[in-house]
C-alpha cells in the first residue's frame, strides 16, 4: 500500500478570498444586502408585467441568485427575475395560467443547458465593441426611464427625498467607503420618513411580500405532446433571451473588473437556475444588469455577494417584511438613478470621440440604442446592432477588393492582378471587372494578393473562366495560397 504524500506535496484546495479577508467579507455582505433591497421593487414590477402574483417574481429572484452563485460562470453577477423574460412569458400566463408558466420556465432551463453545452455562449465573441457600447448606453437610459413612473403623480416630499438620497450617495464615499453609500441612503431616508410620518409611496405599496418559504413541486399541467407544443416556443425564446442578456452582462462585468469568466458555464448555470426556480414556483429570469452594476459598484467581486443577495431578499421578505415595506420608493429611485448615470458611457458621446470614431461604428452604436429603447428589449437591440455591424463591415471589406489589368506590349497576353478579400460581398462584382470581348486569347488571373473565403468566390472564378471559354480564350489562375486552393478544389469536387 503506497504511503500518503508528504504534507508539502499534497494539493491544496483554494479557499474563497473572502474567508481570509474581513474587509472583503464585509464588502461582499453589505453589497449583497444592498442588492437584496434593490431586488424587491424590481421583482414585484416584473411580476406585474408577467401578470402573476408578486411572490412569484420574488421567489424567482431569491432562487435564481442563490443557485447561480454556485452554478454560474461569472462571480459577482446577479441573476433574478427580469423584464425581458417577463415580456416573453406574459402571453403564457394570460392564455394558459400560472402552471403553464412554471412548465415553460423549467423547459427553458433545459434548453439553456443544451445550448450552453453546444457552445452557443462562444458566439458572444462576434458581438462588436460598438454594439457593447450601445448596449451599455441603452441600459443606462432604460434604468433611468424605469424610475420615471415612481416620480410621476407623487406627493411633493418624494422629490427632496430623491435629491437627498443622491447627495448622500455622492458625498459619503468622500468621507468613508467602509459601508456602501446606497445602503446608508436607504436606511437614513427610511428613518426620516418613518420618524416624521411623511406619507410617500413605499415598497409595500408595490405589492404584498411573501410570508413563507417557497415549496418545491411540479407544475400541474398535462404531460402531453400538446402541452409541449404550447410551451416550447415560449421556452425557447426565454432560453435565448436569457442567455443573451446573461452573456452581455457577464462581458460587461469582465470589462469592469478586468477578470475573465466562463461563458459556457454561465449559460449552463442559467439553465440550472431556471429549472430550480420553476420547481420552486418562480417566474424564471436571467442575468440582471442593473442589480449587477449595483453589486460591482459596491465593491463586490465574489460569489458570496450573489448568494447573499438572494438569501437576504428571502429573509427581508419573510422575516422583516413589515420593516422592508416601509422603505420609501424614493430611496430606491435615487439608487437606480445614480446607477443609470454611472452605467452610461459618457466618453462615447463626447464630441471629440465622435469626431475620431468611424461613421459606421457610431451608426451601429446609435442603432443599438434606438432599437433597445424603442422595444425595451436588450436582446433585440444586440441582434440588430450586430447584424448592422456585420453588414457595414462586409461593405467596407468588399470595397477593398480591386482588379488591375496589365497587357503585354505585343498584345498576346493580359494579366489581371486581384487584391483584397474575396467573399460573397466582393466576389459578386468580380465577374464584371474583366474585358471578355477585347482581351487577348491568353488571360492570366493572379490571386497571390488575395484570399478565397467562400463558395461564392469559387463560383465567381468559375463564371469568369466560362465567359472566356465561350470566346475561345484560355484562362490561367495562379498565386492561390494553400487554404484558397483547398477551398476551390473542395467546392469544385476535385478534392
Amino acid at each position: 500500500m503506497s504511503s500518503p504524500l508528504p504534507a508539502a506535496r499534497r494539493p491544496r484546495l483554494s479557499k474563497p478570498v473572502w474567508l481570509g479577508s474581513p474587509k472583503v467579507l464585509r464588502t461582499e455582505v453589505l453589497a449583497g444586502l444592498v442588492v437584496g433591497l434593490a431586488l424587491i421593487p424590481e421583482a414585484i414590477s416584473f411580476s406585474v408585467i408577467a401578470g402573476v402574483d408578486p411572490k412569484v417574481g420574488l421567489y424567482a429572484a431569491c432562487t435564481m441568485a442563490m443557485v447561480i452563485a454556485f452554478a454560474g460562470g461569472r462571480p459577482a453577477m446577479i441573476s433574478a427575475a427580469t423584464g425581458a423574460v417577463a415580456l416573453v412569458v406574459a402571453p403564457v400566463v394570460r392564455q394558459h395560467g400560472l402552471d403553464y408558466l412554471i412548465a415553460t420556465v423549467v423547459l427553458a432551463g433545459v434548453f439553456q443547458i443544451v445550448l450552453g453545452a453546444l457552445g452557443v455562449a462562444k458566439l458572444m465573441r462576434f458581438v462588436p465593441r460598438s454594439v457593447m457600447v450601445g448596449f451599455v448606453n441603452a441600459l443606462g437610459i432604460l434604468l433611468f426611464t424605469a424610475q420615471i413612473p415612481n416620480l410621476r403623480d407623487v406627493p411633493w416630499p418624494v422629490y427632496p427625498l430623491v435629491v437627498g438620497g443622491l447627495a448622500l450617495m455622492l458625498l459619503l464615499p468622500r468621507l468613508t467607503k467602509a459601508v456602501p453609500a446606497p445602503l446608508v441612503a436607504i436606511v437614513i431616508l427610511t428613518a426620516i420618513t418613518v420618524a416624521a410620518g411623511i406619507a410617500v409611496p413605499t415598497v409595500g405599496d408595490k405589492g404584498k411580500l411573501p410570508s413563507s418559504l417557497p415549496v418545491p413541486g411540479l407544475p400541474d399541467v398535462p404531460y402531453t405532446w400538446h402541452t409541449l407544443t404550447v410551451i416550447a416556443p415560449y421556452a425557447f425564446a426565454t432560453a435565448l433571451v436569457g442567455i443573451m442578456e446573461s452573456m452581455m452582462t457577464a462581458k460587461l462585468v469582465d470589462d469592469l473588473t478586468d477578470t475573465p469568466s466562463d461563458k459556457t458555464r454561465e449559460a449552463v448555470g442559467q439553465g440550472i437556475a431556471n429549472i430550480v426556480t420553476g420547481v420552486f414556483g418562480g417566474m424564471g429570469g436571467c442575468g440582471m444588469i442593473g442589480q449587477t452594476m449595483i453589486n460591482v459598484k459596491s465593491g463586490a467581486r465574489t460569489r458570496l455577494s450573489t448568494f447573499l443577495a438572494g438569501f437576504f431578499l428571502l429573509v427581508l421578505c419573510i422575516v422583516l417584511g413589515p420593516v422592508v415595506s416601509t422603505i420609501p420608493m424614493a430611496a430606491l429611485v435615487a439608487v437606480m438613478v445614480l446607477v443609470s448615470v454611472g452605467t452610461f458611457d459618457w466618453h462615447s458621446v463626447r464630441p471629440a470621440t465622435l469626431r475620431r470614431m468611424p461613421v459606421g461604428e457610431t451608426a451601429v452604436m446609435v442603432i443599438t440604442v434606438i432599437v433597445v429603447v424603442a422595444t425595451g428589449n436588450l436582446s433585440i437591440g444586440v441582434v440588430i446592432g450586430s447584424v448592422t455591424a456585420m453588414v457595414i463591415f462586409a461593405r467596407r471589406v468588399a470595397r477593398m477588393a480591386d482588379v488591375t489589368a496589365v497587357t503585354d506590349p505585343d498584345g498576346t497576353q493580359v494579366v489581371y492582378a486581384v487584391t483584397g478579400e474575396l467573399f460573397f460581398a466582393s466576389s459578386n462584382d468580380l465577374v464584371q471587372r474583366f474585358d471578355y470581348a477585347n482581351d487577348p486569347d491568353d488571360v492570366v488571373i493572379d490571386l497571390s494578393a488575395t484570399h478565397i473565403w467562400d463558395a461564392s468566390s469559387v463560383a465567381a472564378l468559375d463564371a469568369i473562366e466560362t465567359k472566356y471559354a465561350r470566346r475561345g480564350k484560355r484562362v490561367s489562375i495562379m498565386g492561390l495560397n494553400e487554404p484558397s486552393t483547398v477551398m476551390r478544389e473542395r467546392v469544385a469536387g476535385t478534392r
